[in-house]
């Protein structure tokens, strides 16, 4: 039996890219977007269903579920994806900015789950990934407000794949690392241009502006991450987390095969932390 993915954030970017991954691969696709663009249709006819869905309404989410279900008779797997981010310094950040942020990459995923959950359990089983970060286990300055919502994801899926194992439900986290070909940074950059940096913080988040552009780290480029979710997808075993890209690997590394103190040296090293404090004395 063909089975079918719902997808969110499918307009653009990874969700696009995953979606055509899946069809490519034999799968039905229910390709959800906030906006419904039908490209995705016309590029795969018949095995690509385009819907709308926000992650923060669930009227839609429910909507997009029960249209998915119409045309393609079940859903199988979940692909949690849709998300935002913002640049910035915490101090400055109005709190309006930082629920807008945990409504989509962290409320929209539950309100996914809990709409997804009563379906899979009545059907027997199914799959839910969700797509967090290698920041979700490291972390990065100017993104406190992302890096904050991929950990609380982290946590919540790790606990959620306790949880539904008792329905017969698999629960995943991929885990990409940054992706050289979406609009992630543009789009980060976009909503983040209303949002003054103070003053005492200028010469800190210039310093740190430059050391991002000069990572360390090969990226990722988002058909390496949508292989890895069609990875996940497929994998009947009880795995949790899937590194998607060499940066996402060597930040796991040092993450998790060093000391506290190792590690935390480490960072401030490659963050540029070490440098700001040297211009400093």
């Amino acid at each position: 039996m063909t089975k079918t993915v719902l997808i969110t954030g499918s307009s653009t970017g990874l969700g696009n890219t995953a979606a055509r991954k899946f069809a490519e691969e034999g799968w039905n696709v229910v390709a959800t977007m906030r906006k419904a663009d039908k490209r995705l249709e016309q590029d795969y006819p018949g095995k690509i269903f385009v819907t709308e869905l926000d992650v923060t309404s669930p009227a839609t989410i429910k909507a997009a579920i029960e249209a998915g279900i119409k045309r393609f008779g079940r859903i199988d797997t979940v692909v949690n994806n849709a998300g935002v981010s913002i640049l910035s310094i915490f101090e400055a950040t109005p709190m309006e900015a930082v629920r807008n942020v945990y409504e989509t990459n962290v409320f929209g995923v539950m309100n996914v789950v809990q709409a997804i959950t009563p379906y899979f359990r009545e059907q027997g089983g199914g799959t839910i990934i969700n797509i967090t970060s290698n920041v979700g286990f490291t972390s990065n300055p100017l993104l406190t407000i992302y890096v904050s919502t991929k950990h609380a994801v982290e946590g919540f899926t790790e606990a959620l794949s306790f949880e539904l194992e008792s329905q017969n439900i698999a629960v995943k986290l991929v885990e990409p690392g940054a992706m050289r070909t979406t609009n992630f940074a543009a789009n980060t950059m976009a909503a983040t241009k209303d949002l003054a940096i103070p003053e005492a913080y200028k010469p800190y988040f210039d310093h740190m502006m430059r050391t991002m552009m000069h990572y360390p780290f090969e990226n990722a480029d988002e058909k390496q991450v949508a292989e890895q979710i069609y990875a996940a997808a497929c994998d009947p075993s009880d795995r949790l987390r899937y590194l998607a890209g060499p940066d996402a690997e060597e930040t796991a590394r040092l993450r998790w095969t060093q000391s506290e103190e190792t590690y935390m040296a480490t960072m401030r090293e490659l963050l540029g932390q070490n440098a700001w404090r040297n211009s400093q004395d």
